[in-house]
């Protein structure tokens, strides 16, 4: 909250950096290409908001997939409001303890030109916005476990393990869209982190676009393996669980390393596509396979592959490093906090779905008219073509004898049911 507050800012004289003065009366000085290097980064990470949003309604089918790209944006909407009114204080307050801060920037007061909890680089107002669009798109391991919370509390659609929900993608454009949207935004999500405008930064935009080069390459080989066909959305999809994999190691592992992360993170999430059949989960998006799985091989291979001389890049952080610096430490850390994040997530979600599930209008389960005719015409009323699928739902009842659901691919899938289109008729839809 700045109403009436009065900034006490200069510029040096050759215009390089901004002079401001603190409430105390010292004197901080800020670089203008730090701060425009955040700025540019957290314009990259919006961006991703809306991608992540085509990505999945690509991979859905025609009846939800505008209501897909109405979350996306309608998540960034109130994300955005409540980091303004608490969010931001419950994360980064001063006086924060082990579990959630207080209300000391409530509605952002005193949130200016003071320097920020993540860097004295740059001002709190700056690390704020750029926090907000991290908050509004993923933490990946936290998000991950939480789709396997919210999938096991919905349970299973109408017609799973049927030839019903063997589809395949009904946009790929939408799928390598969303892809190109996140893997330009990721820019800004892993090379922003180093919170200025440094070597630190630019590695990590090298890992992290070597990482989803691998990546992709190696989760279409894995479904080329089987078919014999190049798959874009396998591409894709591997490119994402790349992408996963090196967010937690970028600005502490080097070039070669993000190799590995792609390797791995490509392979290890293709194969956990398999994980919803042997345990028994609805996740139609493998959304656990590819954010959680992904993100606790990217913390493994951090503790593996990290080293203090890449940390150090940016000429003022100092750490001990991983396996490749003899620091073997690390990887026990690495699996404690993969196992806390998993833990924490998966009960507290939980508990949150049960409290919501006993308020009136907070259920997420949807009744099954509207899961047969589609979330866009039951919720909203407006679809993402001009024309729409009907599908045979609709029509008179059809034999659901079939095999179970496709998801977005991986060789647990495309080895136990190939997938098959749905047999469809396409309506005008009213104008």
């Amino acid at each position: 909250m700045t109403l009436g507050k009065t900034i006490n800012a200069t510029y040096d004289p050759l215009g390089n950096n901004l002079q401001a003065q603190l409430d105390d009366g010292s004197t901080v000085i800020y670089n203008l290409g730090d701060m425009a290097w955040i700025i540019a980064a957290t314009a990259l990470v919006w961006i991703m908001i809306p991608g992540l949003g085509f990505f999945y309604s690509g991979l859905l089918r025609r009846k939800n997939a505008a209501s897909m790209l109405w979350v996306s944006m309608i998540v960034l909407a109130t994300v955005s409001f409540q980091w303004f009114f608490w969010g931001y204080s419950l994360a980064f307050s001063d006086g924060a303890n082990k579990y959630i801060g207080d209300l000391q920037y409530f509605g952002l007061k005193g949130v200016l030109q003071q320097p920020s909890i993540g860097s004295a680089r740059i001002p709190a107002i700056l690390f704020c916005i750029y926090q907000c669009m991290f908050a509004a798109i993923t933490v990946h391991i936290s998000s991950g476990t939480a789709a396997l919370a919210i999938s096991l509390y919905l349970g299973k659609r109408r017609g799973y393990g049927t030839e019903r929900l063997a589809y395949k993608p009904h946009n790929t454009s939408y799928v390598v869209l969303g892809t190109v949207l996140l893997w330009f935004g990721w820019f800004g999500f892993n090379g922003g982190s180093a919170l200025g405008a440094n070597l630190r930064a630019v590695q990590a935009c090298i890992v992290t676009n070597l990482a989803a080069s691998v990546g992709g390459i190696t989760w279409m080989l894995w479904d080329w393996r089987l078919e014999k066909k190049w798959s874009v959305v396998g591409f894709c999809s591997g490119a994402i669980s790349g992408l996963v994999a090196i967010t937690p190691g970028s600005g502490f592992v080097g070039s070669p390393a993000a190799v590995a992360f792609g390797v791995l993170g490509g392979t290890a999430c293709n194969w956990a596509t398999k994980l919803k059949f042997f345990l028994h989960y609805d996740d139609c998006l493998d959304i656990f396979a590819a954010h959680a799985i992904g993100g606790i091989v990217g913390n493994i291979c951090t503790g593996l592959f990290a080293q203090s001389s890449v940390a150090a890049f940016d000429g003022i952080t100092v750490i001990p490093g991983g396996w490749l610096d003899h620091h073997y430490i690390q990887l026990g850390h690495q699996l404690a906090d993969s196992c806390a994040g998993v833990s924490y997530s998966l009960v507290m979600t939980t508990i949150i779905l049960w409290i919501m599930h006993f308020i009136p209008g907070c259920r997420l389960r949807t009744d099954e008219e509207s899961e047969i005719i589609g979330i866009d015409d039951a919720e909203m009323g407006e679809f993402a073509y001009d024309y729409v699928a009907v599908d045979s739902e609709l029509g008179p009842k059809a034999d659901l004898a079939g095999g179970p659901e496709h998801g977005r691919g991986g060789v647990g899938n495309i080895d136990e049911s190939p997938s098959q289109p749905h047999s469809i008729e396409h309506e005008k839809v009213p104008q």
